[in-house]
């Protein structure tokens, strides 16, 4: 027979995975993030919602291209967050616009707080991800087509044209999604994994691990 201790700790772990929600739904119609708040908190705290307006709920910041140039892999994410479009605190979601310059590439990354879909409006986009049994599920999108990459498993995006840039805008989750590209992560580190740690992981020399921090700017 089970005795009490056993139900108590069994309901308690119950109600701790239920507080472990990424992104809690709201307790209310809105929350218009507070820019000048100085109280630091898991979210952004909200204005009076007397004060809210329909510009809280809108917002320009995927209307033009971002900087590709700005990395070697030649693609830029423009993503709205509480500062660009304060309306969507506490909605757990957000919006990205991706550039992707021809034969460009957004190399394999993970969210490890959201889902994404994915819609190509601009060019041909091959997309895919690796399930944690390292099953690759792969697809090429024209204009219009739609592919969904599950919750923290690694993804790419990659501009198969040669000669024009691709556009993309993909919907995530969670208002925070964050982003962790796998090569950086691996190799520009701060401070650096263990160069041993890398010849092991990777199967690679010393000169190998010098070579790929070199070229991702490191």
């Amino acid at each position: 027979m089970y005795s009490f201790s056993f139900f108590y700790k069994l309901i308690t772990l119950a109600f701790l995975m239920g507080l472990a929600k990424p992104d809690p739904g709201p307790l209310q119609d809105y929350c218009i993030a507070d820019s000048k708040s100085s109280f630091y908190m898991n979210g952004v705290p909200c204005i009076n919602p007397k004060l809210a307006t329909s510009a809280h709920f809108t917002t320009s910041a995927l209307a033009k291209a971002g900087n590709t140039r700005a990395n070697p892999f030649g693609f830029n994410v423009t993503l709205t967050n509480v500062k660009n479009l304060p309306g969507m605190n506490t909605l757990g979601l957000a919006l990205a616009r991706v550039d992707i310059v021809p034969n460009g590439i957004v190399p394999p990354h993970s969210h490890p707080r959201a889902s994404e879909v994915t819609i190509c409006l601009k060019g041909s986009i091959l997309v895919g991800f690796v399930d944690s049994s390292n099953n690759l599920h792969t697809q090429r999108l024209r204009e219009g087509e739609s592919f969904v990459f599950p919750k923290g498993l690694i993804h790419f995006l990659s501009n198969v044209d040669p000669m024009r840039s691709a556009v993309a805008v993909s919907g995530l989750s969670s208002q925070n999604p964050g982003a962790q590209i796998a090569s950086l992560a691996s190799f520009r580190s701060n401070p650096f994994i263990p160069d041993d740690v890398l010849k092991k992981a990777f199967q690679i020399t010393s000169q190998d691990v010098i070579r790929i921090r070199r070229n991702l700017g490191g």
